[in-house]
């Protein structure tokens, strides 16, 4: 497909995309099919030839309609609402063209900083301490996760490394291995599923907090719970509170398990990925009242801020302790705007350098048996050998210059 063809599909999937949308109610919500439908109806292997265009739009009527559920259905009242807008469909397709991967300043600085300031916008609508602002003198910031339930895994792992270096901090000669087997976590027994996952993923014990006649935990049953945790040698560290829980949108009482958490040096996430978008919403923000104590706070804009799936928003207290939890540092990540040192070969190093500042051309290097070597990569479908050799005439320039 050249880029001629592909302006003249991309507006038949356009009109394809409206009109689905426009007349969605019209199609049943849920598909009148039984597992294994669509095997019978495709090749049991890849063609060798294409298909032509027009006859996969068919195929996609024919064979990949009668099998969605159309969660877009106003009909739709099934576990959660997946947000869509056509602004989103728009930068969606930006997105892909781009195609940029920001794990990094370096890989794509816009994408980083658009992602931190985005994050304090949306944190200010919220209402959000100033300590989880990254524009701020605050310690913390936002960052997009996919989902929350990503969210609970991230915020646990790095409530675990914390602990773990605490208690090592004052007993040196405990084992890590010895501490995890203490360290337990908490949860609503109303939590969703993906919060005893991260327990089991993160290798520590998760106990269940009994919920009151509203569904809601309270403060006098958690510290109920850690008082013969402690007794018994246990180390807690870690409570997940959630706000709008998955079967009856109930609210832990975080106002009471805030500061039992503090006090007990655990780590408080909230988990308010249903309905963490009331928030913004001046009559709604004071079921947030106690965000003040947590270390962590998630919640999901791809369920009502009609944003397409998936946007998870997650903001931290200390940013640090996210990212010295996580922090690996391979030669190939490192850039000229953080502060690391790069060591000997000093002559690669200065190459490199050159060539970031010309902006012809970008490379990145690797470390291979202690030399700095610098990692050439064709990376784009449209590279060919006249853009090879223009690259090497580059680098063999800038190689020579004083």
């Amino acid at each position: 497909m050249d880029a001629a063809e592909f302006r003249r599909r991309g507006r038949e999937m356009v009109d394809y995309v409206a009109d689905y949308l426009e007349n969605i109610e019209q199609r049943p919500v849920y598909p009148d099919v039984e597992p294994g439908y669509l095997r019978s109806l495709i090749p049991t292997e890849a063609p060798l030839e294409p298909d032509n265009y027009d006859d996969i739009i068919k195929d996609v009527e024919r064979i990949i309609m009668p099998g969605v559920t159309h969660w877009q259905s106003p009909y739709f009242f099934a576990y959660f609402p997946a947000a869509s807008s056509y602004p989103a469909m728009l930068a969606d397709m930006l997105c892909g063209a781009i195609g940029c991967i920001g794990f990094s300043w370096a890989a794509s600085p816009a994408c980083t900083e658009l992602e931190t300031v985005m994050l304090d916008w949306l944190g200010k609508m919220l209402k959000l301490p100033e300590h989880f602002i990254a524009g701020t003198h605050g310690h913390g910031g936002g960052v997009i996760q996919s989902t929350a339930s990503e969210a609970t895994l991230m915020s646990l792992l790095a409530a675990r490394c914390k602990a773990v270096r605490r208690v090592q901090e004052t007993n040196p000669e405990r084992l890590e291995a010895e501490v995890l087997s203490k360290l337990v976590a908490y949860s609503s027994e109303q939590a969703h599923s993906s919060v005893e996952r991260a327990s089991l993923i993160g290798g520590v014990m998760m106990r269940k907090v009994p919920t009151d006649n509203t569904y809601a935990v309270g403060g006098g049953m958690l510290k109920k719970m850690l008082e013969e945790d402690r007794a018994a040698g246990l180390i807690p560290f870690y409570f997940c509170a959630t706000l709008g829980t998955t079967s009856s949108c109930a609210f832990d009482h975080i106002t009471e398990l805030g500061p039992i958490c503090n006090e007990e040096n655990m780590w408080m996430h909230i988990d308010a990925a249903y309905a963490g978008s009331a928030f913004i919403c001046p009559e709604f923000r004071p079921l947030l009242n106690g965000i003040e104590f947590a270390d962590s706070f998630n919640f999901n804009p791809h369920k009502w801020l009609l944003i397409n799936f998936d946007c998870s928003t997650m903001w931290v207290k200390k940013r640090q302790d996210i990212i010295g939890a996580f922090k690996v540092e391979p030669l190939y990540l490192k850039h000229e705007n953080q502060e690391s040192g790069r060591g000997s070969n000093e002559l690669n190093q200065l190459l490199l350098k050159r060539i970031t500042e010309s902006r012809t051309i970008h490379l990145v290097p690797c470390q291979l048996s202690g030399l700095f070597v610098l990692r050439f990569a064709v990376c784009s479908r449209v590279t060919d050998s006249g853009h090879v050799q223009h690259a090497w005439r580059q680098i063999t320039q800038l190689s020579c210059e004083e």
